[in-house]
């Protein structure tokens, strides 16, 4: 048997429709989906199936993505398919906690919930902003930032270490913006803006993390049944002592993808599968390794993959 890692992905992948057809024809997975929409204080079904806006709103976006996600995880794991650990990708994580058994999915419902809130109303519209930057190794990125914060005195940070060649940059709008003129003069093949409502993973989002603290200190974390990988840190975690305080940290520091994946190659996995819409993940891992494949389940044809 393969060493698998179950890997989910973070906001932005989400679209209208995503885990309908678990929904529709398996009863375990509709109750998964039916359980996140009680513990929530909004239609979560019209979000994820009737056309509407809000999926692509964050305080709507976080919940539901969650809750896809799960739904899939649950189809994934009546097909057979096991895992000898998990990792999320920033609002993926938490989806993570819950396939190890670290967190109850109703309580993560409620966090990410509070979470997508917190992140959304962080930082006036307009002043945050995030750009990918494509083409340069991270210590010129982590250079183009530092004089770019020194040159507008304002922060800009990278926020994404999706892959090699691949990071994202999180803060004032203004310093994103000279940091990618900075970052195009260094070589970048591309310096995209993001279509994002706020500058995620960023100390710009400090105090949604502390609002968020508040909400996790009266969640109970379980003893992880096998590891998960931390974003923040990029290290196997057993214990969930800390796992509160992680989640808070991940709010406004940065996401360490490619490290979390690099880690879970060194403990010997063997296989990717990509749980939750879109094939995000499986692109960042042709980029970190392109031997190693990622089975992507997004739908019910999918389960037939994992074999």
């Amino acid at each position: 048997m393969k060493k698998r890692a179950f890997i989910f992905p973070g906001q932005g992948a989400q679209y209208v429709g995503m885990a309908k057809d678990f929904y529709d024809t398996d009863a375990d997975c509709k109750a998964v989906i039916d359980a996140g929409a009680d513990a929530l204080d909004f239609d979560l079904r019209a979000v994820l199936f009737e056309p509407n806006e809000l999926i692509n709103k964050t305080e709507y976006t976080q919940a539901a993505m969650l809750a896809a996600e799960v739904c899939a995880l649950e189809a994934v794991k009546k097909a057979g398919a096991e895992c000898v650990i998990t990792a999320g990708l920033s609002l993926g994580e938490y989806a993570a906690l819950v396939a190890c058994g670290a967190m109850d999915y109703t309580d993560a419902m409620k966090v990410v919930r509070k979470r997508g809130m917190y992140m959304e109303s962080a930082v006036p519209a307009g002043k945050g902003g995030m750009s990918a930057i494509i083409g340069l190794p991270a210590d010129v990125v982590e250079e183009g930032c530092r004089k770019a914060e020194e040159e507008t005195g304002l922060c800009v940070v990278p926020a994404n270490y999706n892959c090699p060649g691949q990071i994202v940059v999180s803060g004032d709008k203004a310093a994103v913006d000279r940091a990618g003129e900075i970052l195009k003069e260094a070589g970048a093949k591309l310096v995209a803006p993001l279509n994002v409502s706020g500058p995620f993973h960023s100390p710009l989002l400090k105090s949604a993390g502390e609002k968020l603290a508040e909400v996790l200190a009266s969640v109970k974390f379980a003893p992880a049944k096998l590891p998960y990988v931390c974003n923040v840190s990029a290290e196997k975690v057993t214990d969930t002592s800390l796992t509160a305080d992680m989640l808070v940290r991940q709010v406004y520091s940065p996401v360490k993808w490619e490290q979390s994946v690099r880690l879970m190659l060194d403990e010997g996995v063997e296989e990717f599968i990509e749980i939750g819409p879109g094939k995000t993940l499986a692109g960042f891992m042709k980029r970190i390794d392109r031997a190693i494949p990622v089975i992507t389940v997004n739908g019910v044809a999918d389960l037939e993959k994992l074999g």
